[in-house]
C-alpha cells in the first residue's frame, strides 16, 4: 500500500501526566510518520513506539509539520489516542452471507451501519470476527511476521460446499487449509459458527466442531475455543435469502448436539471446547449453564456466558453497594430485551429489597427488526417507544448504554435519547455497567 493512501494518525485524547502530554500533543494533532515509517494502523504505531529513540513527524491542529525526537525506556506507552485504530482504511467484506447483519438492516440510516468490517487488525485489536476470505498474500505475511494472534474468525462450516454456499464466496472453501497454516505457524485463532437451520446444522454441524477439535492439540493449539451462535433475522432481509428463524424445537436439537459433543471434547481434551451461546437456552426455554461450565469465559464476546457473568458480578456488587434502605423513595423503570426476562428476575428482587426503592423490570421485543425473543442491545428509540407509552414509569428509565451507538446517545434507529425523553414525559438514565446502574438507583 503507497503512503498516500495511509492517513495521518488524528489524535483524539492526549492523556494526562503521560510522555505525549509533557511534549505538548494537544487533540487534533496528527502523526505521519514514526521512525521514517507511515504507520497504517495502531498495531503499527504501538510496534513502531516500542523503540527507545522515536523520531516523529507531526501536524498541529494548524497544518503546521513539526519533528520530534523522544527518548523514553522501551514499551513505555506515550499517552495517545486517535480517531480510528485504522490509519489507511477498512477492509470490507465482499462475501454475500444471506444472514449477515448489514444486509438485514433498512436503507437511510448512518453510513455507518452499512460498513461490512472484515479486518484481521480489528480482530486481533478487539475481537470482532473475520472470514479470512479477503486477506491478500502481504496481509497474511504480515500476521505471520507481526505474530497477530489470536484472532477471531466466522468458520460457520468446514465442508468447501457447505461454507461456499454460506458465503457465496468461493474462496470461502479454504477454511480447513487455512486452519493448516495457522497451526503451521504455532498461531491461534477463536471460532465461530453461526447456526443456519437446514443449512449448517445437523450432520454439518457436527462434522464442523470435530473438525475444529481436530486442530486443538499441542501447547498452542490452532483452534482455541469455538462458540454456536443461532442465526439472528430481521424483518428487513432480502426476501430471497431462504433463511429459517430458530424455533425452540430446533433450539433444544442443537443444545442436545453440542452437548453431547461436550462430554468428549472434556474426556479428550479437559475442556469443553465448543459452546453455546446463551441465546440457545433463551430460545430453548431452558436454564443456563452453571458458572462452572464457562471455564474462563473464552467467548464471552459471543455471548456466551455473558448473563451468568454479568448475574455474578451484579449479586457480588449489589452487596458491597446496595443500603438497606434510601432516605427519599425512587422508583425506576429498567428497559431490556425480553431474552432476559427470566434472568433477571432475582436481580430485580434484590433491588427491590432495599427500603424505599422499587424497580420494574419492563422486557421487550423489538418490533423494529421483527424479533418475538430480542436482546438487549437490539432494542431501538421505536421499540421503548411503542413499549413504554401509557406506562407509569416512575421517576425515570434505566436504559443499559448497549442499546446506543458507542459514545453516542442515538439508538440504532437513529432516534435520540432526548427525543425518546421529550416523547414519553420522563427521564432517561443511561447506565454503563453494573456500579452505575446501582449508583443511580439509591444516588
Amino acid at each position: 500500500m503507497s503512503k498516500t493512501s495511509i492517513r495521518p494518525a488524528k489524535i483524539t485524547r492526549v492523556l494526562p501526566d503521560s510522555i505525549a502530554a509533557e511534549i505538548g500533543f494537544e487533540p487534533g494533532d496528527a502523526i505521519v510518520t514514526i521512525n521514517g515509517t507511515h504507520p497504517r494502523d495502531l498495531i503499527d504505531y504501538q510496534f513502531l513506539c516500542a523503540d527507545e529513540f522515536l523520531e516523529i513527524e507531526a501536524i498541529d491542529g494548524l497544518g503546521k509539520t513539526h519533528h520530534l525526537e523522544i527518548e523514553k525506556d522501551y514499551d513505555d506507552d506515550l499517552g495517545l489516542e486517535f480517531e480510528t485504530a485504522l490509519f489507511d482504511g477498512l477492509i470490507q467484506c465482499n462475501n454475500r452471507c444471506p444472514f449477515c447483519f448489514i444486509d438485514q438492516q433498512p436503507p437511510g440510516k448512518r453510513e455507518s451501519l452499512y460498513l461490512k468490517d472484515d479486518d484481521y487488525r480489528l480482530s486481533f485489536l478487539y475481537g470482532s470476527y473475520l472470514t479470512l476470505t479477503n486477506l491478500t498474500e502481504r496481509e497474511w505475511q504480515r500476521i505471520e511476521q507481526m505474530r497477530l494472534s489470536p484472532l477471531y474468525v466466522s468458520v460457520h462450516a468446514t465442508e468447501p460446499e457447505v461454507r461456499i454456499g454460506l458465503l457465496k464466496n468461493p474462496r470461502a472453501g479454504q477454511i480447513m487449509f487455512q486452519l493448516q497454516w495457522f497451526r503451521e505457524r504455532r498461531l491461534q485463532i477463536h471460532a465461530q459458527v453461526v447456526v443456519c437451520p437446514e443449512i449448517n446444522d445437523g450432520m454439518h454441524l457436527e462434522r464442523t466442531l470435530r473438525d475444529l477439535a481436530s486442530f486443538h492439540q499441542g501447547d498452542i493449539p490452532a483452534v482455541a475455543s469455538v462458540a454456536v451462535v443461532p442465526v439472528g433475522l430481521t424483518r428487513f432481509r432480502p426476501p430471497e435469502d431462504e433463511l429459517i428463524p430458530v424455533t425452540r424445537a430446533k433450539a433444544v436439537e442443537v443444545i442436545a448436539l453440542v452437548q453431547q459433543l461436550q462430554a468428549k471434547f472434556r474426556q479428550q481434551f479437559g475442556s469443553n471446547f465448543a459452546w453455546l451461546a446463551d441465546e440457545w437456552f433463551l430460545i430453548a426455554q431452558q436454564e443456563l449453564p452453571p458458572e462452572s461450565h464457562y471455564e474462563d469465559y473464552p467467548q464471552i464476546g459471543n455471548g456466551v456466558g455473558s448473563i451468568r457473568q454479568f448475574i455474578k458480578q451484579f449479586q457480588k456488587t449489589a452487596k458491597k453497594m446496595l443500603p438497606a434502605s434510601i432516605k427519599i423513595p425512587r422508583c425506576f423503570t429498567w428497559v431490556v430485551g425480553n431474552a432476559v426476562e427470566q434472568a433477571f428476575q432475582p436481580l430485580v428482587r434484590q433491588l427491590n429489597e432495599v427500603e424505599g426503592l422499587t424497580v420494574n423490570l419492563v422486557p421487550l421485543q423489538s418490533d423494529y427488526w421483527g424479533q418475538e425473543i430480542t436482546v438487549t442491545g437490539l432494542l431501538t428509540g421505536q421499540d421503548l417507544l411503542v413499549g413504554l407509552q401509557g406506562k407509569d414509569l416512575g421517576d425515570g428509565i434505566l436504559l443499559p448504554s448497549l442499546m446506543l451507538k458507542h459514545d453516542d446517545t442515538k439508538f440504532l434507529d437513529d432516534m435520540s435519547v432526548e427525543q425518546l425523553s421529550q416523547q414519553l414525559g420522563v427521564t432517561i438514565l443511561a447506565v454503563r455497567g453494573i456500579e452505575d446502574l446501582l449508583a443511580k438507583c439509591i444516588d
